[in-house]
């Protein structure tokens, strides 16, 4: 392996530190130590001009969002994200840094959404709740000063898996209309059988255990991994969806489904621009305060969105 020299000097922290696969842990200590660890490599949070807590209803309930609001004039586009964490971990907390950096770089609007998590609450609850987070914002854009006609959707891993099932879910239910997707090493396929599943089985990093240790969490059964809304590379039509950035890791499980999903998309007429990062491993987009390479991800993004933003006023 040739990691970036960064990374590998990460990794031989871990090594010394003795750090514990996630999936030999306890909900709680897996849940607790996997937002330490984000914390401790996302660098110190961006401020931005105004971040607001809101209580939203949900499919099931209420669900909180956290929409971040960056200096500028209005409207001002939006994008809604969705944390990463196999549908097993994370929160609001887990994406706040991703979140301040691209509401800043990309001068848009972000509404962060905290769906319900496996194994309390399984497929198709978290797909669901992230439906209702997007027509939330769409509806409630103004209040903030957003532009409800410019709405784009990402996230990271399970996160981007989350935003390309939302992206389908918009297109096949007529609405709402989507801009653009940020899909960040995202899981597409519970059947992967892939070189990079195959080949990633560091224990210190996120590995093939780990991909299965979430899939099994979030699905009731294996019949369930079929469905296009877990699965979206087995959709069995991706035209008419947003244009969409993929970003991959070199050392990552997911990998190769990512990028699966990114030749799809572009085999279906949808407009892709796919980037794989050298050197590094799943989970460096939200390392920009450790990684080089995940600063440089997150800048690409924004820059991808704010692209993406200005052709639609220039095309409206």
């Amino acid at each position: 392996m040739a990691f970036d020299p960064q990374l590998q000097a990460l990794y031989d922290q871990r090594v010394e530190q003795g750090v514990r696969p996630l999936y030999t842990m306890t909900l709680e200590e897996a849940r607790a130590a996997d937002l330490a660890a984000i914390q401790a490599d996302s660098g110190t949070p961006e401020p931005v001009a105004e971040v607001t807590d809101e209580s939203i209803p949900g499919p099931a309930g209420p669900l909180p969002v956290r929409v971040y609001r960056p200096a500028g004039e209005g409207p001002l586009p939006v994008l809604v994200y969705f944390f990463g964490g196999g549908w097993t971990l994370g929160s609001l907390e887990t994406s706040d840094a991703i979140c301040r950096g691209l509401a800043n770089a990309a001068g848009c609007l972000t509404v962060a959404v905290g769906y319900r998590l496996a194994p309390e609450h399984k497929f198709p609850a978290a797909p669901r709740d992230c439906l209702a987070g997007v027509r939330w914002a769409v509806e409630h854009a103004g209040r903030f000063g957003g532009d409800p006609a410019r709405v784009a959707v990402g996230g990271d891993s399970a996160g981007g898996n989350l935003a390309a099932v939302v992206s389908l879910m918009a297109r096949d239910a007529g609405g709402p209309d989507l801009l653009a997707q940020l899909l960040v090493y995202p899981n597409t396929d519970y059947l992967a059988d892939t070189a990079s599943r195959r080949e990633n089985t560091d224990p210190l990093l996120f590995n093939d255990k780990s991909v299965q240790w979430y899939w099994d969490n979030y699905l009731a059964s294996p019949e369930d991994g079929t469905d296009p809304l877990v699965s979206p590379l087995r959709a069995p039509d991706h035209s008419g969806l947003p244009q969409a950035l993929v970003i991959t890791a070199e050392y990552d499980p997911l990998r190769d489904e990512g990028e699966q999903y990114a030749a799809r998309l572009r085999e279906s007429g949808v407009r892709v621009e796919a980037t794989r990062y050298p050197g590094v491993a799943h989970g460096f987009f939200a390392m920009s305060g450790t990684l080089d390479a995940g600063r440089r991800a997150v800048e690409q993004a924004a820059t991808y969105l704010r692209t993406a933003f200005a052709g639609a006023t220039t095309e409206s």
